[in-house]
């Protein structure tokens, strides 16, 4: 009845039951307690996510007392909960605490760096995972892509997918869809389409991975082409769907187009639209020029504007350069959020693009008493495999100083090849 009740996502009805359970004289087993964990771990309600991770912490200590966590399904369970409550490095603590691993807990761990962005470290524990003599299966190998397409490694896509290949597990549907989005997010349209029609059987995550990589490389009309061509294969969209065919129509400032999908999506799929399809109307009509038609959409929406829908009204007016529409967008922010700096950052952006030095500076104060430090904002390249970060003026790579004197010498060079006198009389050069 506990499994029952967890499978079904009764949270409360499987907690009270195994607490009559525990009164009755029976402490339960490896299999009580793996259904109970699964139960936390399956729930997804923000406003219970404190009180379901106190109630896995506390399954966790019961399940120590009793000897427990030495079997690796519980312990999976437990690393499943805690990787599914966000909490990464408790995961970590019950995977490395672990007598014996199967390709389930590996698929646990692995998944949880994935979604949390530790993509390398993810691969770290990829290449643990071969060592230890544990076959990957399609869930390591999407995940694995997944976290490809988040943190731009091109290179391990395609090692990935040469080893795909390698192993036959090229056919199955999962991978596949993962090898369109880890494609499409490096800016491979070529590969990702053509994955895309090697699947004989796509489903509506295929269709909507290579619809939503089409928007991310900004090729919106073929978004457009291949939407239309999922809608007349008979495939039902889903919200990740319509959101991939509005940010594409937003892009590229499809405004028919965009007000036809949202409607679509009401009247004939009867769903109703996110903060983030809204927030791609928004954005639709900020890059248009329409700032009065987007103000008129955000006031008169049916609920309250929340931060997406209000920070791509304020992206539209720093845009177009309207201060006063900016400022109402920012008041909303700062009430909405005062403490995330990017809203800040949104609104000095706009004062700084139109010269309102004297307000970029009352805001940046107000950042520095509301916010402290921010974190910057940094840029990434792939070179030898390896992905390297950096930000404005960034000198604590080792190659620094290298990269400082090549840039010294490339301009030194730049000065000489403008003046031809210069470049005839200097032997250095030669």
């Amino acid at each position: 009845m506990v499994s029952c009740y967890s499978s079904h996502g009764m949270v409360r009805q499987s907690w009270d039951l195994f607490s009559s359970m525990r009164r009755s004289g029976f402490p339960g087993d490896g299999f009580t307690f793996s259904a109970l964990l699964g139960a936390r771990a399956s729930s997804s309600c923000s406003d219970h996510a404190k009180l379901l991770l106190l109630l896995g912490i506390s399954v966790h200590g019961l399940v120590i007392r009793l000897g427990l966590h030495l079997d690796v399904v519980v312990a999976t369970a437990l690393l499943d909960m805690y990787a599914k409550c966000g909490r990464v490095a408790e995961a970590s603590r019950v995977f490395d605490a672990m007598v014996l691993r199967n390709t389930i807990s590996w698929n646990a761990i692995i998944v949880c760096y994935g979604q949390h962005g530790g993509g390398k470290e993810a691969f770290e524990l990829f290449v643990c995972m071969m060592r230890d003599g544990c076959c990957p299966d399609e869930l390591t190998l999407s995940s694995l892509l997944s976290s490809c397409a988040d943190m731009a490694a091109a290179n391990e896509a395609t090692q990935l997918h040469a080893y795909i290949v390698k192993i036959g597990f090229q056919d199955f549907l999962q991978v596949g869809n993962a090898l369109i989005m880890a494609y499409g997010r490096n800016g491979f349209v070529q590969e990702a389409t053509q994955m895309f029609g090697m699947i004989p059987n796509p489903d509506l995550v295929t269709w909507s991975s290579m619809v939503s990589s089409f928007a991310y490389l900004g090729l919106a009309k073929s978004a457009v082409h291949l939407f239309d061509r999922m809608l007349q294969q008979g495939i039902q969209p889903d919200g990740v769907a319509f959101l991939g065919v509005l940010s594409a129509c937003s892009h590229a400032g499809l405004i028919e187009d965009g007000f036809k999908y949202i409607l679509l999506m009401m009247r004939d799929y009867k769903m109703d639209p996110t903060p983030q399809h809204l927030s791609c109307l928004v954005d639709l009509l900020g890059r248009s020029g329409r700032i009065k038609d987007a103000y008129d959409f955000v006031v008169n929406m049916p609920f309250e504007a929340d931060v997406d829908v209000i920070g791509a009204f304020l992206g539209a007016c720093r845009m177009r350069g309207n201060i006063e529409s900016a400022k109402w967008a920012a008041s909303k922010l700062f009430s909405l959020k005062p403490n995330d700096p990017v809203n800040y950052l949104l609104i000095s952006n706009t004062y700084a693009a139109a010269g309102a030095w004297s307000e970029l500076a009352k805001v940046r104060s107000v950042m520095r008493n509301m916010c402290g430090n921010k974190v910057p904002g940094c840029s990434w390249i792939e070179i030898g495999g390896i992905v390297q970060t950096f930000v404005s003026n960034d000198m604590i790579l080792h190659q620094s100083r290298e990269m400082q004197k090549m840039m010294d010498l490339v301009s030194l060079v730049e000065r000489y090849c403008n003046d031809d006198d210069i470049i005839c009389n200097d032997p250095s050069l030669v």
